[in-house]
């Protein structure tokens, strides 16, 4: 029997840049697990709108991508419960993710950085007496956009709130954005975790993952700061057709090493925070029989 050294299913790095001129960098990333059932895959970015009238999007973005991350934690771990009538069906996880998390993640949030602004609204107002906004605009101090995505054996699914990117490339080679919006922003208007009614402006990339050899090889998630410093969507596309190459052949520690200053010279050309998580299955997959299996027996 010879013990192999174990591979994980996905390998994962994150980077963030702030943009140049900016005082502080209004973007949050994580990404974590590795695709097991038990450590599921979930990666999220979120971007913090930056201007006067968003003057705590720093932290709106951080609480975005922090609610985010245990509830998708949450999610995968009913994607792959048993109740008392087995495993739940892939038609109620389907309404969870597209109509009940969002409804949920949206009101977290909001009641998260309300918390916050009455925090500091407590300390701060020192007895000035000023009358205090309503709660729509304090919302509007930490508005963000927001990017997630959580994958386990049995299903890929991510959420999208205002601009950014997901990135997915298939087992073939294939890029896609199968988050784009039908018809891209204007100017720097874009929809936001502060809007009225979020909830309802969530976008969902569900994908049951039917066979091993159907589930994608890579996946990123960027704020806008990355897609923006391209003179077209194409040449977009082609740095993150070049990012999946690079992971193949220099391996995740050789890109973690390269990718700051990359993100650093599209923040010059955006002149915005520039933040990238990305997740990729390495070219030796553990065993798909087993996906815990950590050890392959040879005769």
């Amino acid at each position: 029997m010879v013990n192999e050294p174990y591979v994980p299913h996905w390998q994962t790095l994150t980077a963030t840049v702030r943009g140049v001129g900016k005082q502080r960098n209004q973007d949050w990333c994580t990404a974590e697990g590795d695709g097991t059932a038990k450590h599921p895959l979930i990666l999220a970015v979120a971007d913090g709108h930056g201007s006067a009238r968003h003057a705590r999007s720093d932290v709106g973005a951080r609480r975005a991508v922090d609610l985010f991350a245990g509830q998708a934690r949450e999610f995968a771990g009913l994607a792959g419960a048993d109740g008392p009538e087995g495993a739940l069906s892939l038609s109620w996880l389907m309404n969870y993710a597209r109509n009940v998390m969002p409804r949920r993640l949206i009101a977290e949030w909001r009641r998260n950085v309300l918390g916050h602004w009455q925090r500091q609204y407590e300390q701060d107002r020192a007895g000035t007496g000023a009358a205090a906004p309503s709660d729509e605009q304090k919302l509007l101090l930490y508005g963000a956009t927001l990017i997630g995505a959580v994958l386990t054996p049995q299903l890929f699914v991510a959420w999208q709130l205002g601009d950014g990117e997901l990135t997915v490339v298939e087992r073939d080679g294939e890029v896609r954005l199968p988050l784009a919006p039908a018809e891209a922003d204007l100017g720097d208007d874009t929809e936001s975790l502060c809007s009225r009614e979020a909830w309802r402006l969530v976008r969902v990339h569900w994908a049951p993952i039917v066979a091993q050899d159907r589930t994608p090889r890579f996946i990123a998630l960027s704020t806008d700061g990355l897609s923006k410093s391209f003179a077209s969507d194409e040449g977009f596309v082609q740095f993150m057709a070049g990012l999946d190459t690079r992971l193949s052949g220099d391996g995740v520690e050789g890109v973690r090493t390269a990718l700051p200053d990359w993100l650093a010279t599209a923040a010059r050309h955006s002149g915005d925070d520039t933040t990238l998580a990305v997740a990729r299955r390495p070219v030796r997959d553990a065993g798909p029989a087993d996906d815990e299996r950590q050890t392959t027996e040879k005769r």
